[in-house]
């Protein structure tokens, strides 16, 4: 499946290189510069920009075809990355003013975000004044922009969960990423202070999930825009997990194939236990691949035909992501757990993928709990339960 794909052609090129900074980025606590530097060289940070901006417009398989090959060589630089090229997608569904101010000088400009509604906001004139210290906003070292979210009355007097678009001189980078796993993702806080936003670089998020959105006109031939934003701002999180585990399988072969038992010198792959165990995993980390892969060209047959899924083929895409990446970090949890003391010392890459992959599985949006819940309501035919992102 999806043979042609230039970009991940150009993306093999770079791998290698992203592979030897995967320690670096551990140690600077966000992507290396050189990372950002590459990838933007192969095009990629141009996926889903706009054509008329220079932008590719690749299509959902081809992108995560090339992160899930980026999370095997760094999963913190594909975490971070991947965010700051998906945004581009919000961002052509913003109006034309917007994306003016966004793209016009630069087309390279990137967007951070934090989504979660921590924020604080005014209603003023042209706009709103906003306050917040947003937490979790992967790769904002390398960001121009910061998309934020919000919780705003709208014209009918309900809540309406909300994105505002603030540019890089009105937040300041609080250095407070400190984590066990995907320390290289640089995922920090951005203190915004009295920040106005104008109403252009304001929108509804449901507008944005149903096809109301203001940039909706702007591209009428685009085989991309006609789409929820959040299948596309989501897409990075399995393709990550599944790239991960592929590589964690890679590593366990090449460890056990080599291994010999300290005590007896017994040869490990010899033995029938880590036979089976690698067995499982790599039929589970196919199925996931294959699982998700489904789901992507479903999701692009609908973008496609710019038809908006229903509630069910909704909460299909978004549980069916979660489910592969439970896969996923089961596979990987199996091979760690029976590869030896030698790989607690930190700077041994089975390591750093096992705190990965479970990393990939910890996200609001990746949490199975949540994802059951969701879909196991929609199966039963109730009504969605709203405490439920």
């Amino acid at each position: 499946m999806h043979n042609q794909n230039p970009m991940l052609d150009k993306l093999k090129e770079v791998l290698p290189a992203i592979r030897a900074n995967a320690s670096k980025a551990i140690e600077l606590r966000k992507i290396p510069q050189e990372n950002v530097e590459m990838l933007n060289g192969i095009g990629l940070n141009r996926a889903f920009l706009p054509k008329v901006y220079g932008g590719l417009e690749m299509s959902m398989p081809e992108f995560t075809s090339c992160i899930a090959a980026l999370a095997g060589a760094c999963c913190s630089t594909a975490w971070g990355y991947s965010l700051l090229c998906t945004h581009n997608h919000q961002m052509a569904m913003f109006s034309k003013h917007a994306q003016d101010e966004f793209w016009g000088e630069n087309p390279d400009t990137i967007a951070s975000s934090s989504i979660a509604p921590f924020g604080k906001h005014e209603e003023t004139e042209g706009g709103i004044i906003f306050n917040g210290d947003m937490k979790w906003s992967s790769g904002v070292d390398h960001a121009d922009w910061i998309i934020v979210g919000f919780i705003r009355i709208n014209n009918a007097g309900e809540k309406a969960y909300s994105f505002a678009v603030i540019p890089k001189s009105d937040f300041t980078i609080i250095d407070d990423w400190y984590s066990v796993g995907m320390q290289g993702s640089g995922t920090k806080t951005a203190s915004i202070q009295n920040a106005f936003v104008p109403e252009h670089r304001i929108q509804a998020a449901l507008d944005m999930m149903e096809g109301r959105h203001v940039g909706r006109s702007l591209y009428p031939d685009s085989k991309i825009y006609h789409t929820p934003y959040r299948p596309y701002f989501a897409c990075g999180f399995a393709a990550m997990s599944l790239g991960v585990a592929e590589r964690m399988i890679e590593v366990y072969k090449e460890l056990t194939l080599n291994r010999v038992r300290a005590y007896t010198g017994a040869i490990v792959k010899e033995s029938i236990p880590p036979i089976l165990r690698i067995a499982e995993s790599y039929q589970q980390v196919s199925a996931a691949r294959a699982y998700l892969e489904k789901v992507w060209d479903e999701q692009k047959d609908y973008s496609e035909r710019h038809q908006y899924p229903d509630r069910y083929t909704l909460a299909h895409w978004r549980t069916n992501q979660a489910y592969a990446i439970k896969m996923c970090v089961e596979a990987v949890n199996r091979l760690w757990a029976v590869m030896g003391a030698s790989n607690w010392y930190q700077d041994r890459e089975s390591q750093r993928l096992w705190h990965e992959s479970n990393m990939t599985a910890a996200h609001a949006y990746t949490d199975y709990d949540v994802c059951a819940q969701i879909i196991g309501r929609e199966v039963l035919g109730l009504e969605p339960d709203p405490s439920l992102l």
